[in-house]
């Protein structure tokens, strides 16, 4: 471009297209173009360029943002600003916070009504320094943390706590710093004791809420920095917001200056009436305060965080201490300052405001306010039974009883008779002094370090006796001159267990829900009293050995022996055992025993000491004529426990032979087909035993009675125990065939047919049958098999079969494969013939 060309936009700043992301974003060719031909402009122009950089930086829209219809900024030397049609815009340099008066023009209507407007602060409007309103509370500053990519630039936003992309600063630790004398007390009381009053500032967050939005109140004193809200109607038709400036004055157009410094809220609207009634006459007036000016106070001495805070106007003391977080765990609770200038204006005692909800002290801030937190003169600690046990800030002339009464008064198990006081005498040695709880103790005076101990009530109960164990009331009953183990329990209707009286009282409907609940409750129901033994504890004061007294509690309640009917004293405790508790000789214990079946009688019987299975039979009558005595069944519940032990030990270990033998096909495996079938068996193996886990133990005992007619005196002389069952089913009609056979059924049973016999009406065993294993499983639980029969015993396949019999034949597991034994000899030979040829390979060389 020719230098004597004049450029046509010489000062390209005031309109155009910006996309603000960051400085490099700015454009560059306003300024280009701003090259003057002379030597002497270029430095302006680059001044110019600078200040509209400077300017956009300030105050940047959004990116990509259109500015062509914004209010164009004057440059000094540049072209002037274009009018905007139907107004006339003039600045006024006397008004106070950028006001605009509008008049209308000749295009625009007229009124008849001066109207004055104060323009809303938005960005964009006009260049009008504002004052910036500062968040209730401010922290002290402190350097600011770099910005990850993509975070916004601080001056972007003024609430860093909402700006999305900020990096959030890690919150500040609530816990407070246990300062000397919190662990001098550990040592002595065992755990520490809070400073009472601290964890109110326990959850103060890192910066202070703002108190803009709530009312203000009517003694507020207008100061520089407020904006005012005004607006009228009538003759003159105001609406403008002024902020006060650091004279104290606000301009009203076409009223003029007024001075509002000082002025308290409830007197300024009649103020502003007064001013503006001087020119004009019949209007209404509106007056409220808008944003509030921040002031700027000191917080010093041991507070939490001391510093610089710049807070609300409508802040108070309280609300500067919370800012603060407080004092620290080595200041003052109760000799807070307020210090404005050289006088102290206010002492606060936090105490007043913990304890009584008293906030009389506390007054607004004003700019420049000092609050200084003294450290602590003095402490007490308090432990034991206490509403409030911590540590205690004292102030002035403090008695034991003013400790108590701050600590919530003694608690409700507390020992009201005595407390104990640790103190350091003189800085030099420690003394336990004991004052008690009286007006003379309560008055006692406290000093700096002591320690008061309040005790709590001994459990002991002066003149009671207790009774537990197996008895309808258990607790404790009051001791008397004379009382003896008769007088806590008069009856036999004094032990009888609640439980037992539930069960009576259940439901038919729950009684007959099962016939197996049913024999399950009457069985186990209720435990019963041990007559013979019961036990008196007491205590021998003489030297506080522990005494077991005995006595024979049938004696001493059913038939009234005074020697069994033990005196009491306090203190006894008397414990009344059942059967249940520890093993009572057999002959005394009680049993339940069911007989089911072909009985004449079945049910549950309670046997006799001593009883037997015969003697039980014989006593209900015996069996019916269908009874089939050879195929009874009895179980026990302590056998099937042995019995399922047992099989959970040979299920474990079949489970590690199997793991054994995989480990050893695999070690001795000549292929890959070889490893993988040792694999697939081992799972099918593993599966069985995953099967074998799921039965459970019948608890079975095999009677052995003979095969043919069977009779009551057959039966053996079995001792019962409680729990027993005996089945006694009636005479089956078929023999059952099972496992690997054509045709597994149950077959109609023939009076002298063996086993080969019913065999062949299976259609015999199959190929894959393990011919050599066959078993049958006789009615009454006994297991004969093929391989019992030898050359002096009977032929297993002339065993004679009985009712209910069963043939069980096993399928052969380990089968015997020709392919596979022949391709494992074929490949024998062939690394055979390999061999010799290399042999004469070599002998040839």
């Amino acid at each position: 471009m020719d230098k004597s060309t004049p450029d046509p936009q010489p000062y390209g700043v005031c309109s155009g297209q910006f996309a603000v992301g960051s400085l490099q974003s700015l454009p560059t060719d306003g300024c280009q173009r701003s090259t003057l031909n002379q030597d002497s402009k270029v430095t302006a122009s680059r001044l110019i360029c600078l200040l509209a950089v400077a300017l956009i930086v300030q105050g940047t829209p959004a990116a990509g943002q259109d500015l062509s219809g914004a209010p164009c900024l004057p440059v000094p030397g540049g072209p002037p600003c274009p009018s905007q049609p139907g107004n006339t815009m003039s600045f006024d340099p006397a008004t106070s916070g950028g006001t605009t008066i509008t008049t209308p023009t000749m295009g625009a209507p007229m009124t008849g009504v001066p109207t004055i407007r104060s323009p809303a602060r938005q960005s964009g409007t006009q260049f009008i320094p504002v004052p910036q309103t500062a968040p209730a509370a401010a922290l002290p500053q402190t350097p600011p943390e770099p910005l990850k990519s993509g975070a916004a630039s601080p001056s972007q936003s003024t609430s860093h706590a909402t700006q999305p992309g900020l990096v959030p600063q890690p919150p500040l630790p609530v816990e407070f710093q246990r300062n000397e004398f919190q662990e001098f007390i550990a040592q002595s009381v065992g755990r520490y004791l809070p400073l009472f009053g601290y964890n109110l500032f326990a959850g103060v967050p890192t910066t202070f809420a703002p108190v803009d939005n709530v009312p203000v109140t009517p003694d507020y004193v207008v100061g520089p920095g407020d904006e005012i809200l005004i607006r009228a109607w009538g003759q003159v038709d105001i609406d403008y917001r002024a902020v006060v400036d650091r004279n104290g004055m606000i301009n009203i157009p076409r009223v003029g200056n007024v001075n509002v410094s000082g002025i308290r809220y409830q007197e300024l609207s009649g103020y502003l009436r007064t001013a503006i009634g001087r020119i004009f006459r019949n209007f209404e007036l509106n007056v409220t305060l808008g944003q509030l000016r921040s002031i700027q106070v000191f917080v010093v001495g041991q507070a939490k965080r001391p510093g610089s805070y710049t807070v609300s106007s409508l802040s108070t003391l309280v609300n500067a201490i919370f800012a603060s977080g407080g004092p620290s765990p080595r200041g003052s609770m109760r000799q807070i300052q307020l210090k404005r200038g050289d006088k102290t204006v206010t002492e606060l005692d936090l105490y007043d405001l913990l304890l009584r909800g008293d906030k009389s002290k506390d007054v607004q801030l004003l700019p420049g306010d000092v609050i200084y937190i003294p450290p602590v003169s003095g402490v007490a600690a308090v432990s034991g039974s206490v509403n409030e046990p911590a540590i205690y800030e004292l102030k002035g002339r403090m008695t034991l009883g003013d400790l108590i009464q701050l600590s919530g008064g003694l608690s409700t198990t507390a020992e009201g008779r005595r407390v104990t006081v640790e103190r350091i005498e003189d800085r030099k040695i420690r003394k336990v002094d004991e004052f008690t709880l009286d007006s003379a103790g309560l008055g006692r005076e406290l000093k700096d370090g002591d320690l008061v101990r309040v005790y709590a009530l001994s459990p002991r109960f002066e003149n009671a006796v207790t009774l537990r164990g197996a008895v309808a009331n258990p607790g404790r009953y009051p001791w008397r001159e004379g009382l003896r183990v008769r007088d806590i329990i008069p009856d036999k209707d004094a032990l009888i267990v609640p439980d037992y009286w539930q069960r009576q009282n259940r439901t038919p409907e729950v009684l007959i829900a099962g016939q197996q609940r049913l024999r399950v409750d009457v069985r186990r129901g209720y435990d019963e009293i041990n007559w013979d033994y019961a036990v008196i504890e007491r205590l021998d004061y003489s030297d506080l050995t522990p005494l077991l007294i005995t006595f024979n509690l049938g004696r001493a309640i059913v038939e009234g022996d005074q020697s069994n009917n033990v005196p009491l004293r306090p203190g006894d405790v008397v414990t009344i055992f059942s059967k249940a508790d520890f093993q009572v000789p057999i002959s005394r214990q009680t049993k339940y025993v069911r007989l089911e079946g072909e009985f004449l009688s079945p049910g549950i019987y309670q046997i006799l000491p001593g009883e037997t299975l015969r003697q039980l039979v014989g006593r209900v009558g015996g069996f019916t004529a269908n009874a089939y005595l050879f195929g009874s069944e009895f179980t026990r519940d302590s056998t099937r426990e042995f019995q399922q032990r047992r099989l959970d030990e040979a299920l474990d270990f079949l489970q590690r032979d199997i793991q054994r033998n995989l480990a050893a096909s695999a070690g001795g495996a000549i292929s890959k087909e070889d490893v993988e079938g040792a694999r697939i068996r081992a799972e099918g193996q593993q599966q069985l035993v995953a099967r074998l886990r799921v039965l459970k133990a019948a608890g079975r005992i095999v009677l052995e009675l003979p095969m043919e007619q069977p009779q009551l005196k057959d039966l053996p002389e079995l001792a019962l125990e409680d729990g027993d069952r005996y089945l006694v089913p009636s005479r089956p009609s078929t023999v059952s065939v099972i496992g690997s056979v054509y045709n597994q059924n149950a077959f109609i049973y023939r009076d002298g047919q063996r086993v080969t016999d019913y065999l062949a009406r299976a259609g015999g065993p199959t190929r894959d049958a393990d011919t050599a294993s066959i078993y049958v499983i006789r009615a009454d639980g006994v297991v004969v098999s093929q391989r019992q029969s030898g050359w002096f015993s009977r032929s297993f396949e002339s065993e004679q079969l009985m009712p209910g019999d069963t043939v069980v034949v096993p399928e052969e597991l380990e089968k015997w494969r020709f392919t596979k034994e022949l391709k494992d000899w074929t490949q024998i030979l062939y690394q055979f013939a390999l061999g010799v040829v290399g042999l004469k390979v070599l002998k040839d060389l």
